[in-house]
């Protein structure tokens, strides 16, 4: 295409799926060494903010359907990070809790975040000011939907 724009370079879509893709490619090598996934670490650390949360509430919160989140946290336990527990008071609702050693991991993922705003290259304001942007999209995008 010489001489001309690339279509793909126009869309805004395009972009954000591959920043994405470039995000997952570099939490993949960090988590590798905890053997977490990307989404498994999104658990964690809503656990690592309020454990013993319950299913639906992580799903919501991370936008995960059951079929989705189920097989993920049925990992997590077999890994001994969390177990999982029907609720006393209401048994449709499944509670999620970290073990110790599901505790003791917070401490290896420490410096992640200092690693990935290095990563990125921009300074705190235009983190800040790219996430207000990403936040409004996403909400403007749900409600179109």
């Amino acid at each position: 295409m010489t001489g001309t724009r690339d279509i793909l370079d126009e869309m805004i879509c395009f972009e954000v799926y591959n920043t994405e893709h470039a995000f997952t490619r570099l939490y993949k090598g960090m988590l590798k060494d905890m053997n977490l996934t990307y989404p498994q670490f999104l658990v964690m650390l809503l656990l690592w903010q309020e454990d013993g949360q319950i299913v639906s509430a992580i799903g919501k919160r991370l936008g995960l359907e059951s079929n989705t989140l189920t097989p993920l946290l049925k990992r997590l336990e077999k890994a001994g990070l969390v177990t999982r527990v029907r609720d006393p008071e209401d048994e449709r609702r499944v509670r999620v809790s970290l073990t110790s050693e599901g505790r003791a991991l917070r401490s290896r993922v420490k410096g992640i975040e200092t690693c990935l705003i290095e990563a990125t290259g921009m300074d705190m304001e235009e983190l800040r000011v790219l996430l207000g942007s990403l936040r409004k999209l996403r909400k403007n995008l749900q409600s179109a939907a």
